[in-house]
């Protein structure tokens, strides 16, 4: 069985020790869950009141913690980042296959697949295609004609990259995402939609992660670009000619309709929806389930439907919510005022 003494744990998070520095841990867990030979982490304040029941031999903490009995405290800047490391060290990821091409997958006339590449059963990679070195493709996945993938991708089972379709570095791509299907573009002539050709692509650049079930559409013509850095959740539909901006970050089920824009370091809560043809500026934030009908300025947070500055919302559910009892003294004032005008009348 693994397992780290307490002073190398701290060594591993630059941690300092409060308490006894004996001991050994073999595991990790939640704080209200650990057991005796296990480590855990305080970096929400609420879950503090867990601290002196807590059965953990350890808890990573952040600076300025106040004393209480409890587990020994391994004081650290960022206790979750600590205790990620901790958490790799105990469970080191492993290989999902082996390195090579199964016998099963299919590549196309003219793909160039880069040196310690890992390609699953029933994969089926078309003409033309580029995949660099270190990428790994778990069965089932489809890659059209044309496609590009750089190094030391990670792309799950399912997945469906299309035609001419760019992948950076170090791109995950999540069970059944679907990256360059056709933009939802039509013309009515005479009564009948027809199909307006999808001819551009999806850029989707380095370190970006995509979720399960999301779907990327490609340009009517040029492209729908991800960012570097940018986070998708599962469930996501992204319109043609859509722009995510750098380390943004996307909730699931967020829908974006064609041409939105938007800016770096934004955040877009769960069930969010973008109209189109609009631009997001950069720290924005978006409420779940936010309605966004126009653009948004730079590091403005908006929630609600249709969607406005966040604080204005909260007056307007506020008020919402008093409506009962503002209705019940209406109507006593109302009465009041009857009462008043028979009153005088009478007299």
């Amino acid at each position: 069985m693994q397992s780290l003494s307490l002073q190398q744990i701290a060594e591993l998070v630059q941690g300092q020790i409060e308490g006894e520095a004996n001991g050994s841990i073999t595991g990790v867990a939640k704080i209200e869950e650990a057991e005796s030979d296990q480590i855990t982490f305080l970096a929400n304040p609420k879950y503090a009141k867990h601290l002196e029941s807590s059965k953990a031999m350890a808890v990573l903490v952040p600076p300025g913690l106040s004393p209480c009995q409890g587990p020994v405290r391994i004081v650290t800047q960022d206790p979750y980042l600590a205790f990620l490391k901790i958490v790799i060290y105990f469970s080191p990821p492993e290989p999902l296959i082996e390195e090579g091409i199964h016998p099963s997958a299919i590549l196309g006339e003219g793909s160039e697949i880069g040196d310690s590449v890992s390609i699953g059963a029933r994969v089926v990679i078309g003409r033309k295609c580029r995949i660099g070195k270190g990428t790994v493709i778990l069965s089932g996945t489809v890659i059209g004609d044309g496609a590009q993938m750089g190094e030391d991708c990670m792309i799950h089972a399912n997945c469906s990259v299309r035609e001419k379709v760019i992948i950076g570095n170090r791109v995950i791509l999540q069970d059944g995402s679907v990256i360059g299907s056709d933009g939802f573009g039509f013309v009515p002539i005479n009564g009948v939609y027809e199909k307006i050709p999808q001819v551009g692509t999806v850029m989707i650049e380095d370190d970006v992660e995509i979720g399960a079930n999301t779907t990327i559409d490609r340009a009517t013509i040029g492209e729908t670009r991800i960012k570097k850095g940018a986070k998708i959740d599962n469930l996501v539909q992204i319109a043609h000619h859509c722009e995510i901006g750098e380390h943004t970050v996307i909730a699931a089920q967020a829908g974006l309709s064609g041409s939105t824009i938007i800016g770096k370091g934004v955040r877009v809560g769960g069930q969010a929806g973008f109209g189109g043809h609009m631009k997001i500026g950069d720290g924005a934030a978006i409420g779940a389930q936010a309605g966004v009908v126009k653009s948004v300025p730079d590091g403005v947070m908006v929630s609600g439907y249709p969607a406005r500055p966040h604080q204005e919302e909260l007056r307007k559910e506020a008020t919402i919510h008093r409506l009962p009892q503002l209705l019940k003294e209406f109507k006593e004032l109302k009465k009041q005022i009857q009462q008043l005008v028979e009153n005088t009348r009478s007299t």
